[in-house]
């Protein structure tokens, strides 16, 4: 679904908020573009009355070092109102011999969001502001010049951050001129040397007092100095350790000939797996058992997409949060290009299921300081009004959540990526193989369908089959859904959540839902089920009265869903080599499992592809490049497909072969 002439994406915004207007205020900062030795001012840890981008980029041999490469990984542990990052991508502008890809991670406390930097003092800062992101904790992924410039924000304290990032860093700019005394420099310099790839550069601006205790620390672990051992300025050093300084290596690309790759199941995980993998150069072979994307869970009329709260910032939060900022990054793009996705812009409400939950929630909001434009509680009053209708109970509503058409997100996804992607259609893979190289998709008479050293299962409950993955994780859900008649709801303003969800369809009337049964492979349309979405309704929207006669029509769709109730979504791990060595591995860690090479998945979404599906996408993408990962480390892990397999090792529950 799209307009006449939908145009190329191009990334130019941030991952969690549309363009809005800055804080306008003084700032030193000139930049400009076609200059490269403009002074770039605002990290207060150099003097301002010195500082340009030859001093900041100078120590790191930049741009001499991203020459040629394809990616560049800058890390800066103290963002302050963006001149490392500026003055690293004008310098990247300016040389003809760049990185294709310039990652820039930037470590920053929450209130470095209050105000986005003053857009009036160059057109790079201009770009950085219009990019702000939501004032909310975690990584925020802001992408530059078609996705080649990457500005990851991580938002939280630094060293925890340091802790819970997973990169291959080329360069750290490290500012330590702030930090307590009794602040342990051996923490820092451990956490850099875990992200440091070969040769990277540090350049680290401390008190003089502090250098040789500094120096020390790093070559411990082990950075060899490039200082003078009286250097009054930054301390500066190369990762050239001369034992092995730590237990895991960080991130690597897959050691591939072809850039190219096999994704099974086009629905919403599939067809965002090919458009990521497609925005950057690989040739995709998409296979589905139906003849048209998105038939599945995916063909339903409209899902909704929100984030959740809870009285705790627990993992799940967290990972949704960052799915649905990233989500509504990547729709606005294809939006902008030109395709048409049905998202509905009234907001999406979500009514408590008790009046002292909604109490609960609401003072969780309170704690956790989350912006207006992120969440708001609502009372009953409020919410009532928002909805058009009288609801049962206060709650809280989301301003940029919503409904849209998984099947339309898909069609466009597709049509974006059309010259990277050849489609096979009704046609069932029945097994796959790997020769030690390349991977194989068979059908069900034992034909090649496809090869390629990448491939991605996407294909829900039967992903873990053709994975052959132990103890059967995944589990389906049947659920039913229900078209209401016309005039049923027509004054419901906006979609409504709670027990069940019911959401406006415009002329299509109010679809309802949905049933929630385990292992229930009826695909048969059930009145009964009609019943339970309307009694569901009802305990949300009191005072309607509504039978099965106002049911136009229905629809099953399956999903697919863990115990934890959490993605698959990562690399899997190779459980045959896992089982051989099952004693060694019963107190490994995540990192240690063994990897099956070239073979990723993404899939058991339960009811939250819409929002899970784009982020899965850049982290299976990310994984595959070596590139930075968008989301922490211990979220990365809590989704890995290898995360049951590890703790039946743990207690002992594999025995070795």
């Amino acid at each position: 679904m799209r307009h006449d002439a939908p145009r190329a994406i191009r990334s130019s915004r941030s991952c969690s908020t549309p363009p809005r207007k800055t804080r306008h205020r003084p700032s030193p900062n000139r930049l400009q573009p076609d200059s490269s030795q403009r002074p770039i001012r605002g990290n207060a840890f150099l003097d301002p009355n010195c500082m340009t981008e030859s001093s900041l980029l100078a120590p790191h041999d930049l741009p001499a070092r991203w020459r040629h490469k394809r990616v560049f990984t800058l890390v800066d542990t103290r963002f302050v109102d963006g001149a490392v990052f500026l003055s690293a991508w004008q310098s990247w502008r300016g040389d003809d011999a760049r990185c294709d890809r310039l990652y820039v991670v930037a470590i920053a406390p929450p209130e470095a969001l209050d105000d986005a930097p003053s857009d009036d003092t160059s057109p790079l800062a201009a770009e950085l502001a219009r990019a702000w992101p939501m004032r909310v904790p975690g990584l925020h992924r802001l992408e530059f010049d078609d996705g080649r410039v990457v500005l990851t924000l991580a938002i939280g304290d630094r060293d925890t951050m340091l802790s819970k990032l997973w990169l291959r860093a080329d360069a750290f700019c490290v500012d330590m001129t702030g930090a307590a005394r009794t602040d342990d420099p051996r923490k820092l310099c451990k956490a850099l040397a875990r992200l440091a790839g070969d040769d990277a550069t540090v350049c680290l601006h401390a008190s003089a007092t502090a250098h040789v205790e500094l120096r020390r620390a790093l070559e411990a672990a082990g950075f060899a100095s490039a200082s003078a051992a009286d250097a009054q300025d930054a301390l500066t050093a190369r990762f050239a350790p001369r034992w092995r300084v730590r237990r895991h290596e960080p991130p690597l690309p897959c050691d591939v000939g072809a850039r190219e790759a096999i994704v099974i199941g086009a629905g919403l995980a599939g067809c965002a797996v090919s458009s990521r993998l497609a925005a950057l150069g690989w040739r995709i072979a998409l296979i589905d058992r139906h003849a048209l994307p998105a038939r599945d869970a995916s063909g339903n009329p409209a899902g909704v997409f929100h984030p959740i709260v809870w009285r705790d910032d627990s993992v799940a939060a967290r990972l949704t949060r960052a799915g649905f900022l990233y989500a509504l990054h990547r729709w606005q793009l294809l939006e902008e290009a030109g395709y048409a996705l049905d998202r509905s812009d009234a907001g999406l409400l979500q009514i408590a299921d008790t009046a002292e939950d909604a109490d609960a929630l609401a003072a969780a909001i309170a704690h956790f300081a989350w912006p207006p434009d992120y969440v708001q509680p609502m009372t009953r009053a409020d919410a009532s009004r928002i909805a058009g209708l009288d609801v049962a109970r206060g709650g809280w509503f989301f301003p940029r959540g919503g409904a849209i058409s998984p099947a339309a997100i898909c069609a466009a996804q597709l049509a974006d990526a059309s010259r990277h992607i050849v489609t096979r259609m009704s046609t069932e893979v029945a097994r796959i193989e790997h020769d030690g190289r390349i991977w194989r998709a068979f059908g069900a008479n034992g034909e090649e369908i496809a090869s390629a050293p990448i491939i991605v299962l996407a294909s829900a409950h039967d992903a873990a089959r053709l994975a052959g993955m132990y103890g059967e994780p995944t589990r389906i859900v049947r659920g039913q859904l229900s078209v209401l008649e016309a005039g049923a709801l027509d004054a419901l303003h906006a979609p409504v959540i709670g027990e069940g969800y019911a959401v406006p369809l415009g002329a299509q009337s109010t679809l309802i839902g949905a049933t929630y049964d385990i292992d229930d492979p009826d695909a048969g349309i059930r009145e009964a089920g009609h019943v339970e979405n309307i009694q569901r309704i009802a305990g949300m929207l009191p005072g309607l009265a509504l039978t099965a006669a106002d049911v136009r029509l229905g629809r099953v769709a399956f999903r697919c869903v863990t115990s934890d109730r959490m993605p698959m979504i990562g690399q899997l791990a190779d459980e045959h080599a896992a089982r051989r060595d099952a004693r060694r591995l019963s107190g490994t860690w995540p990192l240690d499992l063994p990897r099956m090479p070239g073979l990723y998945g993404a899939f058991a979404f339960g009811s939250r592809g819409l929002v899970w599906a784009t982020l899965a996408a850049e982290l299976i993408v990310s994984q595959i490049e070596g590139e930075p990962w968008p989301i922490e480390r211990d979220l990365a892990e809590a989704v890995d497909p290898g995360r049951f397999l590890l703790r039946m090792l743990r207690h002992g529950e594999v025995a070795a072969t």
